[in-house]
């Protein structure tokens, strides 16, 4: 049975990504995309021009999945449980779409320009931020600093959540709370002007 335009076009996405997560950017050829779409290699660039178009696709399709799910847990409520939701909503992300994730933290030379897991940060980050900023200001902390402590967090997560891509112990609301109870509990008794005491 032949399949329609926008159906080759997903199959191809599909069989793309497992690849890109398998053997990253450089690893992967459209010789092997067509291999195992079984098509030939002119439908791969009818498709999508190269491997550039086809990864470009791929990696845009998962920043917006795992922009998508941590965005949407930010908004209201109480903050530990907006953090508790960000922690959730990255590992559940790992956990469920893992070759996406793989393909977001691999470094390559089109990830390197747009589409990068930094730049996915960046923009939670920001969000992050926001919040942050408002819960500053309501405590009588510097609102200029939200964005600072905005990409801790967010890299504290984000980190984290790379070493349990392949650990996957402990299990995925375990890992949650455990960052949830470093970063609260740390931010629970934040001094307004911190100083180190090594001096």
């Amino acid at each position: 049975m032949r399949m329609t335009g926008s159906e080759r076009r997903q199959q191809l996405l599909n069989v793309a990504r497992a690849l890109f997560a398998e053997k990253g950017f450089e690893g992967t050829s459209i010789e092997e995309i067509a291999h195992r779409a079984n098509v030939s290699k002119p439908v791969v660039y009818e498709h999508f021009g190269g491997k550039e178009g086809i990864y470009a696709v791929v990696v845009d399709r998962e920043t917006q999945l795992l922009l998508d799910r941590m965005v949407s847990t930010l908004h209201g409520g109480h903050p530990r449980v907006m953090l508790e939701q960000a922690a959730i909503a990255l590992l559940s992300y790992v956990e469920d779409s893992h070759d996406g994730f793989r393909i977001l933290v691999r470094d390559s030379p089109v990830a390197s320009s747009t589409g990068t897991f930094s730049t996915v940060l960046n923009d939670i980050a920001s969000q992050v931020e926001h919040i942050l900023a408002q819960q500053f200001a309501a405590r009588g902390y510097d609102e200029k600093l939200a964005a600072l402590y905005a990409q801790a967090l967010v890299g504290m997560v984000a980190l984290t959540g790379q070493w349990w891509l392949d650990a996957r112990k402990p299990k995925r609301d375990e890992v949650a709370a455990h960052l949830v109870n470093l970063a609260w509990n740390g931010l629970s008794n934040l001094e307004h002007k911190p100083k180190l005491r090594l001096h």
